[in-house]
């Protein structure tokens, strides 16, 4: 467990796990923390919790049979560790269910209360306040529900029954506290009769353990119903607040059975009749129509969320790429002027110089090769056909070049 010691204390959290482990609950055995720094290592129970299996509808009175050895541990062996928690008196008591004017009929359904209305809330608020600090005070686990109560993997199932978290809040409070968070579970519902068969059954448990279980079972049953009527009228405010403050909608789907259980069990008791008649026609015909306006509000905000994180995730078209300048064309070498060429009779007359320089030439080197090779001086025709023959090669040859 990562608790940033700014925002979360884990210092209750550790000493209400060493209360719980020594009254024989299994929760997750501390192996090492450090409260400077908010870390904790401890044992892993698993990923099961029993509301996906008594959803099922299968094993029901084993796990509930389970539970309930947990709880009678904890209540009667916990006993002189309750002493060393808060107590859960009228303080706590009244806050939480201020929750439930404030966040569930106003907020929720927008009611202005006249004031007859708070008057009956403060006179109902009152008769809870005062049956539950008449009950007997026991180690109060505070959400004992099937979302808090863990199947053991068989790897670690030694010491027997569930495993259990979230006791961080625990009080020393009413003994039908957390029975009532056990079987009126506000995220799944089951019949009175087998409601009120468990219920005897844990009072029995209690008293052959020698726990103060009152005078009759309709006393213990009373205790049962009244104390779960403080604990939903406080639910209801948590769930709205837990929507309009934490952004948490789906637990609005949990607000008609949780609105249900008091309804029910304020019938069954005349102090309570009037708060309930109250119910019926003040708040019960506005549920359905505020919880599907939320619901439909929520989806709309989920469905901008998503939106606006798919707009995120979306990369950015790249932009395109400028147009490369054309390249101006190189300008044309300048070509140099063609130098006018001579008039004929000029070109003929420097021809005539040319060749007769260049025969003078040939002529002499001629002659000097026939001398050297001592050779008879040929006749003058034949001499001058073989200058004249040489000249115009040494002409031709220039002009090639």
């Amino acid at each position: 467990m990562d608790a940033p010691p700014g925002k979360e204390d884990i210092a209750p959290y550790l000493k209400v796990s060493t209360l719980l482990e020594q009254a024989g609950a299994h929760i997750p055995h501390v192996h090492a923390s450090d409260a400077r720094r908010g870390f904790v290592v401890m044992e892993d129970l698993g990923n099961t919790q029993y509301l996906s299996l008594l959803k099922t509808g299968r094993g029901v009175d084993k796990l509930y049979g389970d539970a309930l050895t947990t709880l009678a541990n904890i209540q009667v062996r916990g006993l002189k560790a309750a002493q060393q928690l808060a107590p859960y008196d009228r303080g706590p008591l009244e806050r939480e269910l201020n929750l439930m004017p404030e966040w569930f009929l106003r907020k929720h359904f927008g009611l202005e209360l006249t004031p007859e209305e708070l008057a009956l809330l403060t006179v109902t608020f009152e008769i809870l306040i005062n049956e539950a600090l008449l009950q007997p005070q026991v180690f109060v686990h505070r959400d004992f529900h099937s979302r808090n109560l863990m199947v053991l993997p068989p790897s670690i199932q030694t010491r027997g029954g569930p495993g259990v978290i979230d006791f961080q809040d625990a009080l020393r409070g009413p003994v039908g506290y957390d029975l009532v968070s056990l079987f009126k579970d506000c995220y799944i519902g089951w019949s009175r009769e087998r409601i009120e068969r468990w219920v005897r059954g844990h009072r029995r448990v209690l008293g052959n353990l020698g726990a103060n279980v009152g005078d009759s079972e309709y006393q213990f049953l009373r205790w049962f119903d009244l104390i779960g009527v403080q604990r939903h009228i406080k639910v209801l405010g948590i769930f709205c607040r837990l929507w309009y403050r934490d952004g948490k909608v789906g637990y609005l789907a949990d607000l008609p059975l949780t609105f249900e259980y008091v309804r029910d069990a304020c019938r069954r008791y005349p102090e309570l009749v009037e708060f309930e008649r109250w119910l019926s026609w003040r708040v019960a015909p506005l549920m359905e129509a505020a919880n599907a306006r939320e619901i439909t509000r929520a989806m709309q905000q989920a469905a901008r969320g998503a939106a606006r994180r798919k707009a995120r995730r979306k990369p950015k078209p790249k932009p395109k790429p400028k147009p490369k300048p054309k390249a101006k064309p190189s300008p044309k070498p300048k070509s140099k002027p063609r130098p006018r060429r001579k008039p004929i009779k000029a070109r003929r007359k420097a021809k005539a110089v040319v060749a007769k320089r260049v025969m003078k030439r040939v002529t002499k080197r001629v002659t000097k090769r026939l001398k050297k090779a001592r050779r008879p001086s040929r006749k003058p025709a034949r001499l001058q056909r073989v200058v004249t023959r040489t000249t115009k090669r040494r002409i031709a040859r220039r002009r090639h070049k």
